[in-house]
């Protein structure tokens, strides 16, 4: 997901014994005395040093194994452990215990102390060329039959040079339009002009967090300017600045200024959209699933979701893009028990507990069976995902990407209230986002 707040780990155990902590402690990375190897970045661990990170506890018998979690799932992972424990039961006695962290911040608590991180990890599919390129990440063991069962561009999503990573685990992990039927017609909600008219006749707003790269990319992934990650996996191309083609960058910035200086329209962050739909301001909203309970709480029968609509840039109509996300797990490499946090990774991913994810936290499986259920293409949230998803990338984007993003969004939200000439603007945009990582 997009949020980039890092949270604290405050432990939760799923076994009654007292609690021991992370299950790979002890293998941690070793001194010149100690005979162990360090990591080097975009490396594996040797084989060496996994058969000593695989020593533990043995002798007792005891699988201790943690997985990250945002707590809204613990519940849901609860179950899924305890269908874990009786396939398994005999083969092992497992401690398994849930630990709260944000899913987007998994990439920076695992990095930052990679040894003391825990075994099984969620993280957004951005995290993880990051993550491979540190030698954080143990590959799956039965890709081919993980990437059978999963949706084409979640297997990618999950894969760097053709190797898989990670377990594919939802499919949701993008944007779209929410809006309020009783205020907005199916008509209205087709582009962005008449979106607006129709708001601002009625007094309502349209919510959009504008200073997050994760929704500004919807202005301009549709327009020929260009953006992607480098080979180095690390820095950014960009040049929304250009000033040649039939849509120009500051072509985008002035349709950008139209919109937010509209009475009709609110930048504000995602959190506030659903505060002011419960004050009744707000009618329609850009944001994902995660709110797709709280909406449809507050608008009952007039609750819908759709596709982003088109807005217009020099004189057309452009379809708005998007990122289009995939979440999944991870095992940590330095697993004292990597092969059992595979199969525990594997099984909360399969198509049960993809089901199961679904029903009881409306996450959108990547599961091909689990996605073609009939409940899944009855959600309207996860059919506007599938419909926007049309128009979107995979959220492919080096670290320089997101601060340049936020300054000019936030430029864009007050209506460039010092009358800075547009392609500076864009210039100081594009030159940030490419800038190297050193700057």
């Amino acid at each position: 997901m997009k949020k980039r707040i890092m949270a604290g780990l405050l432990l939760t155990t799923v076994f009654c014994s007292a609690f021991i902590g992370c299950g790979n402690q002890q293998a941690a990375v070793g001194s010149e005395d100690d005979g162990m190897e360090a990591v080097v970045p975009g490396s594996e661990p040797s084989t060496e040093m996994a058969a000593m990170g695989n020593q533990g506890n043995t002798d007792s018998g005891v699988v201790q194994l943690t997985i990250w979690s945002e707590p809204d799932n613990f519940d849901t992972l609860n179950k899924m452990i305890d269908g874990f424990k009786q396939k398994y039961a005999g083969q092992a006695e497992f401690e398994i215990t849930l630990a709260e962290g944000s899913d987007a911040s998994t990439k920076d608590n695992l990095l930052g102390d990679i040894h003391n991180g825990a075994d099984i990890f969620p993280f957004a599919d951005d995290q993880l060329s990051a993550m491979v390129a540190a030698g954080a990440l143990y590959p799956v063991p039965n890709a081919d039959e993980v990437k059978s069962a999963n949706l084409e561009d979640a297997v990618t999503a999950a894969t760097i040079n053709d190797t898989l990573y990670a377990y594919p685990m939802t499919a949701d992990n993008g944007y779209f339009l929410y809006y309020d039927k009783s205020v907005l017609t199916e008509e209205d909600v087709q582009t962005m002009d008449g979106m607006l008219a129709a708001l601002g006749a009625a007094g309502k707003t349209l919510s959009m967090e504008l200073n997050s790269g994760w929704y500004l990319y919807s202005f301009f992934g549709n327009t020929g300017l260009e953006f992607g990650i480098n080979d180095d996996g690390v820095t950014n191309y960009c040049n929304w600045n250009s000033t040649e083609g039939d849509i120009k960058g500051v072509d985008v910035a002035q349709a950008i200024l139209n919109i937010t200086t509209n009475p009709a329209f609110v930048a504000q962050a995602d959190a506030s959209f659903i505060e002011q739909i419960k004050a009744g301001t707000v009618a329609a909203g850009i944001s994902g699933v995660w709110n797709d309970v709280s909406v449809r709480e507050v608008w009952g029968d007039n609750y819908r979701a759709v596709k982003l609509p088109t807005y217009t840039v020099a004189g057309q109509q452009v379809q708005m893009a998007s990122f289009k996300g995939y979440k999944m797990l991870g095992v940590n490499a330095y697993s004292k028990y990597p092969e059992w946090a595979a199969k525990l990774a594997d099984w909360l991913t399969n198509e049960e507990n993809q089901t199961l994810r679904f029903e009881e936290r409306g996450q959108g499986p990547s599961n091909i069976n689990a996605a073609a259920s009939d409940a899944v293409n009855q959600s309207p949230a996860i059919q506007a995902v599938l419909a926007q998803s049309e128009y979107g990338k995979l959220q492919r984007v080096g670290n320089a990407y997101w601060t340049p993003c936020s300054n000019f969004g936030n430029t864009m939200a007050a209506g460039n209230p010092t009358n800075q000439d547009l392609q500076e603007i864009m210039d100081t945009l594009a030159e940030g986002i490419s800038a190297s990582a050193a700057q």
